[in-house]
């Protein structure tokens, strides 16, 4: 794989028309014969959940391939010969093809700096004649002055937060059609730069799982004919991220393969890599009480004379007993959803409001059904995604963190910035939306600092029901566990009050965590960005269970029994 300098030496290969050498692919070590191996010597493997186990996962998640959990992506050593990493130019190698990053008019301007400067002038007259190129796509030309025998073209797409799981299966469609269309040309070898670029905002290293995964998945299912993918990198970046990855879906030995299982994401996509999307799967059912009632049909069609056949297609009212009730709830009278609605809103009214009375907020009003969260959630984020709300980030009282032991994304809160700072609720729920839309669209978890928040002001109960039905139903489903650190017995009581009046399926899923290092089994230290008062105040609370921070590094130490 990748060696200190390798984009420098001169290893002998004839100069192109730009001056730079030919590198052909047995100069380039191979990802199984490298000699690099990304160091874990802080973390063990068996380590995240042996002291302190998730007490929400199941006997089958979490663990190491010694509990019975298979890899995703085990050990194949015949995969693994066939994958290379490159610090350099593609169009240096001489391979079948090279990969060209480009837009949709297959414009020279917006191609990958320097390919067709090395190709000559014949590659962009070519181009032209294509009729550009769909997102996601790909199409194929002659390489003309590079060593390559094809250049094939790409088109990345631009990423926005709100449209994540697009972006990311369009990435994903990038690389499996330039392989799709290696094979199609009868050709073997190809060399891969990053797709995504910088002016199209897509995170690069969400960016390098994508590419690396669906990589992996087409090479299972077209061994035989794939010969060699080449991983090329430019930047330093770009190159320790993938040094970093590459472990986790190509593991060279078992002790990869099993630190592997402990840190890939929760969702590493289906079988070629994209990400599935559960509401969006089509469900073919078979028609309710069909076995049973199948016969009658066939009876009332053959014995019926013609002239009852027309009273039968009148008079439906027997074929109810055939109808999804779940599909004909969608097509239910207005007027009398309306009425329901009013209905519902006058018992809330009416009835005793037992949270009001207890003094946790005002609890009244009808619940939504799905469609109305639906529509709620989508009208907060088209306005928070046309306001700017750098003031409300700015105060750190949500923001990303990294990952969980098990790979899922975190959210972190900030319970004494909310208290001390916030004033304007209104957009700070915006901010929320906008901060939480790419994470609810998978398993993830929350990290909440309730250090030194416990003498100031809750918010009440209503409000925080609110806040939930605006985030909406996946919120709910997808959210993992949410990890309180600090919690004081009036905080426990509030949440106790949240399980009972405003949603026990989120609220259950609290685990509370009494100091740092018990918090870090479940996220590791350095997925987390922690304020110096946390710290201090972990000291205060724990005195000898607690730790010692280096106020420099931000090291955090056990204290010595």
């Amino acid at each position: 794989m990748y060696r200190p300098g390798a984009a420098t030496t001169n290893r002998g290969g004839l100069p192109t028309d730009s001056g730079d050498s030919i590198v052909t692919l047995d100069q380039v070590p191979c990802w199984s014969d490298s000699e690099y191996r990304y160091l874990y010597e802080n973390e063990d493997p068996a380590s995240p959940n042996s002291y302190f186990p998730d007490p929400l996962a199941t006997s089958s998640e979490g663990g190491s391939s010694g509990n019975g959990m298979l890899s995703r992506f085990p050990l194949d050593h015949e995969i693994n010969s066939k994958v290379y990493l490159w610090r350099g130019n593609p169009w240096n190698l001489e391979v079948d093809a090279v990969v060209n990053s480009t837009n949709e008019n297959l414009d020279e301007a917006h191609s990958s700096p320097g390919l067709h400067a090395a190709a000559g002038p014949g590659l962009a007259e070519e181009c032209a004649t294509l009729g550009g190129c769909r997102t996601g796509m790909a199409k194929v030309t002659r390489a003309y002055d590079l060593p390559a025998r094809r250049v094939i073209h790409t088109v990345g797409p631009k990423y926005a937060v709100k449209y994540h799981t697009a972006a990311e299966n369009a990435l994903s469609h990038c690389y499996r059609s330039c392989l799709e269309l290696l094979i199609e040309n009868e050709m073997q070898s190809i060399a891969i730069g990053c797709i995504y670029t910088e002016t199209k905002n897509y995170p690069r290293e969400p960016a390098a799982h994508v590419a690396i995964r669906t990589v992996r998945r087409f090479i299972e299912k077209q061994k035989d004919k794939i010969h060699a993918v080449v991983f090329c990198t430019t930047t330093t970046s770009d190159t320790e991220i993938y040094k970093r990855l590459l472990p986790l879906y190509f593991p060279r030995d078992k002790q990869e393969e099993e630190i592997a299982i402990l840190k890939l994401p929760a969702d590493v996509g289906d079988e070629n890599g994209e990400t599935v999307i559960d509401e969006r799967k089509i469900r073919i059912k078979p028609l309710p009480n069909l076995k049973k009632n199948g016969p009658r049909i066939a009876q009332i069609s053959t014995e019926l004379p013609m002239s009852s056949m027309a009273l039968t297609r009148t008079n439906s009212s027997y074929l109810d007993s055939y109808l999804d009730p779940a599909f004909m709830s969608l097509i239910k009278d207005p007027d009398v959803k309306r009425k329901e609605q009013w209905e519902k809103s006058a018992e809330a009214r009416s009835g005793w409001n037992f949270a009001k009375m207890l003094g946790y907020g005002d609890l009244g009003g009808p619940p939504l059904s799905a469609a109305e969260e639906y529509s709620l959630h989508s009208r907060y984020l088209a306005k928070a995604n046309s306001l700017n709300l750098s003031e409300i980030a700015e105060m750190r009282i949500v923001y990303r963190g990294g990952v969980d032991s098990e790979g899922r994304p975190v959210m972190v809160v900030v319970g004494a910035h909310f208290l001390l700072r916030c004033l304007d609720l209104e957009r700070f729920v915006l901010h929320v939306v906008k901060e939480f839309e790419p994470l609810i669209q998978k398993s993830y978890s929350i990290v909440y600092f309730h250090s030194a928040a416990s003498l100031h002001t809750q918010p009440d109960l209503g409000w925080m029901k609110r806040l939930e039905q605006i985030l909406g139903r996946k919120h709910q489903r997808n959210l993992h566990a949410i990890y309180v650190l600090h919690p004081t017995f009036g905080l426990k009581s509030a949440i106790f009050a949240m399980q009972l009046f405003v949603d026990n399926l989120v609220w259950k899923k609290v685990v509370y965590v009494d100091r740092l290092l018990q918090l870090f089994r479940y996220v590791p230290r350095e997925q987390l960005t922690i304020p110096d008062f946390v710290f201090q105040h972990d000291l205060e609370v724990n005195g000898e269970k607690g730790v010692i921070v280096d106020p420099r590094t931000k090291y955090v130490y056990q204290r010595p029994q």
